[in-house]
């Protein structure tokens, strides 16, 4: 890796950090360019080559980290819903200001539809409506129903409305995927 990749990769990294940490202290549409320019001590043309705005800032790293957790569950396909989920929950443990804050600024709403249609998408293939507990069942609702609730088990951990630890939640959440579906 040259000097120069190595700096714009600095840059992006402190843009990011910058942003998300300005996103914890004030909603999307109260942050500037200059707020962010500022905090991660670059300048605004910096921000420029990388994003059109904060909005495409904002996606960008939502989009990130929906990649980050699709290449977990790729990782995780032949593994039971307990072991995969702690793999899981241990990317939110070591990405926790990105999520906390996520889950709790004006972003929040974004990021729970985007997260909740990638957790829909990847429940598809272990819903088995032809056979089995969920025969005659409807697939859109099966869906929509585990995807909710791994959303907000999701949510309420990260923003310590559940107090147990990560391989508890994860275990248990886990369980109850494996006895559902």
């Amino acid at each position: 890796m040259s000097k120069v990749d190595r700096r714009v990769q600095k840059s992006q990294v402190a843009i990011k950090n910058a942003f998300t940490e300005l996103m914890s202290e004030k909603s999307v549409d109260q942050i500037t360019m200059q707020d962010i320019s500022n905090r991660a001590n670059v300048g605004r043309r910096t921000i420029y080559d990388h994003y059109i705005d904060k909005f495409d800032l904002l996606d960008k790293l939502i989009e990130e980290h929906i990649n980050e957790l699709r290449k977990l569950c790729e990782s995780a396909s032949e593994m039971s819903f307990v072991e995969g989920n702690l793999i899981w929950f241990e990317y939110f443990e070591r990405n926790y200001a990105f999520f906390s804050t996520m889950l709790t600024s004006k972003g929040a709403s974004l990021f729970r539809s985007r997260f909740f249609e990638f957790v829909i998408d990847e429940l598809k293939s272990d819903v088995d409506v032809m056979k089995g507990i969920n025969k005659g069942l409807s697939q859109d609702l099966i869906l929509r129903f585990f995807g909710a609730a791994i959303v907000e088990v999701v949510e309420s951990w990260i923003t310590k409305g559940l107090s147990e630890p990560t391989q508890v939640v994860a275990e248990q959440v886990g369980i109850l995927l494996d006895r559902n579906l």
